[in-house]
């Protein structure tokens, strides 16, 4: 019997490895790493790292990265600022598979295809798109689909494949069109201006009249992330007065709304532990942490959460972030206040007694301590069944072995809904 059952289980497992594989490899990428390993595209891989375009290749499932030799690198970096680099490596990212077989049997000869680029949403068109074709001689150009675009960057060589979510394939050129190369720097760009028109006016009349304003200014050549609270945060009813607050202490919280990097929402989503902030000192107080879920990334603070609401602008190596809420730093607001324990189940029929009342927190008059309510309760998974029948004991053992709560889970329940069954079935 025991037997029977233990070849039951690795005929289950097998049957899982053979299900799952396809999806093995799924968003588990990282490029930066890969190119590590080829020393002659050394210099794309620092651009990639430098604009933080590798994050949003490493957030995609599917994606072809075109990369550029130094030589072709170098050329296309010389002058030009980091915001213009940017988009053309974007332009270089293609939202789909493309291996050599692929490439050489395309339908028609020839192809369209999204990039990172038409993702932000900023070209006009389908200037985001990329042209694919075959030429004469068994080669595969790739170009804009600008009027008057020509084949200039070729499929040279492959580097790498990850079938089917990722492929690496060496070009001998970038692909560009005209006004790629011509983006603005964020040293022109004017903040409050920018912060107004994106409806945090509020956020912007206290960076002005605290004198944060210049601090920021003059941290955007080497990296800022702002996360600027809209109006409506500011009107709350939760909100804190900021009267209260004196002016060291406001300096303070407007600080902390900022990053000293560049750390576009994308990035966000990879973070992990706590971000030190333009408030933070070398203690590491007044820093923050990154909730991400999906494509919904939210920030916080020990006591409250606000969600990253949208881009005002991303243009390396400035961010700026609207956010649904104020950023309260626990070292002025106080810790959110802990909900009450949930009793435990009595066996004695006498009855529990009533529950203390709990003091209202006081309204943030002072400006020593501020307190904001908690945060709203995360979404959690399911429970799992506290017990199971004793005869289910070895069904059990198989759930475990497939580990169901895996992103494939759905096809290790219905394995483990056939090994049941077999198993019910032996004698």
């Amino acid at each position: 019997m025991t037997t029977k059952k233990n070849a039951m289980i690795s005929s289950v497992l097998l049957l899982l490895v053979l299900l799952c594989g396809p999806w093995a490899g799924c968003r588990a990428h990282n490029i930066t790493a890969i190119l590590e390993r080829y020393p002659e595209y050394t210099l794309y891989n620092s651009y990639l790292t430098r604009t933080k375009v590798c994050d949003e290749i490493n957030a995609h499932e599917t994606v072809t990265c075109l990369v550029l030799d130094d030589g072709a690198m170098s050329t296309l970096a010389a002058k030009r600022p980091l915001a213009a680099i940017k988009n053309a490596l974007r332009l270089l990212a293609l939202l789909d598979y493309f291996d050599p077989p692929k490439l050489h049997a395309l339908s028609s000869g020839t192809t369209l295809t999204t990039t990172l680029l038409q993702t932000t949403g900023n070209e006009a068109g389908n200037l985001g798109f990329v042209n694919i074709t075959n030429l004469r001689g068994g080669r595969v150009g790739f170009a804009s689909t600008a009027p008057g675009s020509k084949f200039d960057s070729t499929y040279t060589k492959s580097i790498e494949q990850i079938p089917y979510n990722l492929s690496v394939l060496a070009v001998s050129a970038p692909i560009v069109f005209p006004g790629l190369l011509d983006t603005p720097t964020a040293a022109s760009s004017n903040l409050t201006a920018l912060l107004e028109k994106a409806g945090c006016k509020t956020f912007a009349r206290l960076l002005t009249t605290s004198g944060v304003l210049k601090v920021f200014q003059d941290a955007m050549a080497k990296g800022l992330t702002l996360f600027a609270p809209n109006d409506e945060a500011f009107k709350a009813t939760d909100a804190p007065d900021l009267n209260s607050l004196s002016s060291a202490e406001l300096v303070t919280l407007l600080q902390y709304h900022a990053l000293p990097s560049y750390t576009p929402k994308a990035s966000l989503k990879s973070v992990g532990g706590r971000l030190p902030t333009m408030a933070s000192s070398a203690a590491g107080k007044y820093d923050l942490s990154v909730v991400s879920r999906g494509d919904d990334v939210s920030l916080d603070t020990g006591v409250d959460t606000s969600r990253v609401a949208s881009t005002v602008l991303d243009d390396t190596p400035v961010c700026i972030l609207t956010v649904d809420n104020l950023l309260l730093p626990i070292e002025l607001f106080g810790a959110a206040p802990s909900p009450a324990p949930t009793p435990s189940p009595s066996t004695s029929p006498v009855e529990a007694p009533a529950p203390t009342p709990v003091a209202k927190a006081p309204s943030p008059k002072s400006h020593k301590k501020h307190h904001s309510p908690p945060a709203p309760p995360m979404a959690s998974p399911e429970s799992a069944p506290s017990d199971a029948p004793a005869a289910a004991a070895d069904k059990a053992d198989v759930k475990s072995a497939v580990g169901v709560a895996t992103p494939i889970g759905t096809l290790a329940t219905v394995a483990v809904v056939l090994a049941t069954l077999a198993m019910a079935s032996l004698p």
